[in-house]
């Protein structure tokens, strides 16, 4: 070939974060020194939600899925050491992510930077949180005021700031086909695009530079040559939408920017060194096409089914991406899917679906209308339950799961407890113990803040008016506000949002024909019903904690509705004392928790002991969940009647398993009936 210069590689992270701001900051110093080229900060769900660590709400997660940041001493150890004008950071934050990028920018401003050379994104995409992600705080209106605000402040005082990433990863996760994922991402960016420019706050010859800022985050599944002519297909639609809509003439202010995490969902439990190989090609379908390469990639760890991956586990994923952009020839070529046909029929097969559904959300009024009416979130719950139901048909073939499933042992697993990093119980009550030393002592020397109940009566002044927010956060930030006392004061103006479950609405996926496993498990559901002399069985499916992933909740309780259980679920974000007051209150035969956030160990056996004081001992506790071995063992003997994991990928099967404990439990004879 001829000598060209090869292309740059993408920027290579890793989304880490975990326990305390300490312990990040040295793994983060680790990764970097190990050749990853930009950070990627993963807080826990307290930060995410706004919610301090000694709420109620946080027992049990604090240091979980994330690090914890409560406050801007916790920022300042989280970046200790760590240049940030050097830096680009990214930062999974959302319905708080005002709050966390002023407490970065003060930081900054601390370590003397230049704050327009900032460089990073913050997600800030609200919408895929009603959706499936979870960590809403907000309605959508006062939410969408919070995304514009930041956009127009980042814009006019940190230019290389990308202020929201429009999220269509999650969507996938929650069962999205690549039209909806593509569809449902756009119609967002026109919702926020259309919000800045309604809002007044940017001149109309800067609105191209607001554009230029908008970037995507994606998900890229196994059937890459599909996941690769998506990303071509997004390209296109976004370059049509911005000309189009927004007459930007600029080509490279129209340029689809996007940065990707490949597919955790199709990541399994059962023989999880399937996963590397699964990684891998997710990652091609998203660097092969020049034409369509991530800006950013970070790739998932083999072992995340399994529970929170460990410094070792990360670093194999960044070798992989290191592996590729330097050992192989990819980046010395043009795009070498340019001229397929093959390739073109999907892109136009793909773009043409994709807005056909935009148009329909259009005509609705827009994303924000199609999530307050249920409309997406019921299409994603349907989507998933048809992918749900060709695995267990087999029709899907997961390899170790439901086909080729003999195996030899794995030298990887082996230990499993030793396979998976745990953070430490007492970490909770430490960061607790410091929040507490935090606020008695944040006036004093050497920290010297300001009160701030001044700065937090003005963000609820300006967030009851029309001004921007920006300001205002960041002299909560300075005067050493919380991010519960932040979230807390919007809380009293904006009030909370519980998203639609999706459940009601969802089509049944799975028939129930004479002689299918559904109509079995249907009989015995109705002869359990009839035997404890009862109209219906009832079952309540919980989410305690802040744990907002309730893809795998909305599948079990659409499937225990459509095998006759009475079926109720209250969506995301209960505590323990909540699930036991509706389970009396209905008066259930059975309660299914589900958390994936590692907060199992604390929560479970919180609903089991009120359970027994209430004096119902005869309502089994189901748990289902990323739960590692050991911890299954230990609710099982806390008195959890059954614990499910990825592993138990068939539905029907495990609700046939959840009559059983109730016949179980009501001392009744097993049925013959098989599930």
């Amino acid at each position: 070939m001829t000598e060209r210069q090869k292309d740059r590689p993408w920027l290579m992270r890793t989304y880490a974060g975990h326990s305390t701001a300490e312990a990040s900051n040295e793994l983060y110093r680790r990764n970097l020194a190990k050749g990853q080229t930009g950070l990627s900060v993963a807080f826990d769900l307290p930060t995410q939600t706004g919610y301090d660590p000694d709420h109620i709400l946080a027992r049990g997660e604090v240091g979980r899925v994330g690090v914890p940041v409560s406050h801007l001493g916790d920022m300042r150890r989280l970046f200790q050491d760590i240049p940030l004008e050097q830096m680009n950071t990214s930062m999974t934050i959302n319905a708080t992510a005002m709050w966390l990028l002023a407490l970065y920018q003060v930081v900054a401003e601390e370590q003397g930077a230049d704050i327009t050379q900032l460089q990073g994104t913050t997600q800030n995409d609200i919408v895929k949180e009603y959706l499936s992600r979870g960590t809403h705080v907000f309605p959508p209106v006062p939410s969408l005021r919070l995304t514009t605000d930041m956009i127009t402040y980042t814009v006019a005082h940190i230019p290389k700031w990308n202020p929201i990433n429009i999220c269509s990863y999650h969507l996938q996760e929650a069962g999205a086909t690549p039209v909806q994922e593509i569809a449902y991402a756009m119609s967002t960016a026109i919702a926020v695009l259309d919000a800045v420019r309604d809002s007044g706050q940017v001149p109309e010859e800067k609105f191209g530079d607001v554009v230029a800022r908008i970037s995507f985050f994606v998900n890229a599944g196994v059937r890459f040559i599909e996941e690769m002519c998506k990303m071509r297909a997004f390209g296109r639609i976004w370059d049509q939408v911005t000309r189009e809509r927004y007459g930007i003439e600029n080509p490279k202010q129209r340029r689809f920017r996007y940065g990707v995490q490949v597919n955790s969902l199709g990541l399994t439990e059962a023989q999880p060194e399937n996963n590397v190989q699964r990684i891998v090609l997710e990652m091609l379908a998203v660097t092969l096409s020049k034409d369509a390469r991530a800006r950013a990639v970070q790739l998932p760890a083999w072992n995340e089914a399994l529970g929170l991956p460990r410094p070792w586990d990360q670093q194999w994923s960044l070798r992989i991406q290191q592996v590729l952009a330097h050992e192989s020839d990819l980046l010395e070529y043009e795009d070498i899917f340019e001229g397929s046909h093959v390739v073109e029929a999907k892109v136009v097969s793909l773009v043409e679906e994709s807005l056909a559904e935009m148009d329909r959300i259009e005509r609705m009024g827009g994303a924000m209308a199609a999530v307050e009416s249920g409309y997406l979130k019921s299409q994603l719950v349907s989507s998933h339950a048809e992918r749900r139901a060709r695995i267990e048909s087999g029709q899907e073939k997961i390899v170790g799961v439901n086909s080729y499933e003999s195996t030899e042992p794995s030298p990887l697993t082996a230990d499993l407890d030793g396979a998976i990093m745990t953070v430490d119980p007492a970490v909770e009550a430490r960061v607790v113990n410091a929040l507490k030393d935090w606020r008695d002592n944040r006036y004093q020397p050497p920290f010297n803040h300001p009160r701030p109940c001044k700065a937090l009566e003005r963000l609820k002044e300006v967030a009851a008016g029309t001004g921007n927010l920006m300001e205002a956060t960041l002299e909560c930030a300075r005067a050493g506000v919380t991010t519960g006392e932040w979230a807390g004061a919007l809380r009293e103006v904006f009030g909370e949002f519980r998203a639609p479950t999706g459940v009601s609405s969802a089509p049944v996926a799975v028939t129930a024909e004479e002689g299918t496993p559904l109509a079995l498990v249907r009989e015995k559901v109705d002869k359990t019903a009839a035997d404890l002399g009862t109209g219906k069985l009832r079952f309540l499916v919980g989410k305690p904690g802040l744990d907002g992933h309730s893809n795998g909740a909305e599948q079990i309780a659409v499937r225990a509705r459509d095998a006759g259980f009475e079926v109720v679920y209250q969506g995301i974000r209960l505590t323990p004392e909540q699930i036991v007051d509706a389970a009396l209150a209905e008066d259930v035969h059975a309660v299914g928790l589900s958390i994936l956030s590692g907060s199992h160990a604390e929560l479970v056996p919180d609903v089991l002991v009120r359970l027994r004081e209430a004096g119902a001992r005869d309502i089994p506790v189901i748990a289902g969940g990323i739960i590692p071995n050991s911890d299954a063992d230990d609710l099982l003997a806390a008195g959890v009647a059954a614990v499910f994991t990825p592993k138990d990928f068939g539905i029907t099967e495990i609700i046939g398993r959840i009559v059983d404990e109730i016949r179980k439990a009501n001392k009744l004879d097993p049925l013959e009936v098989p599930a």
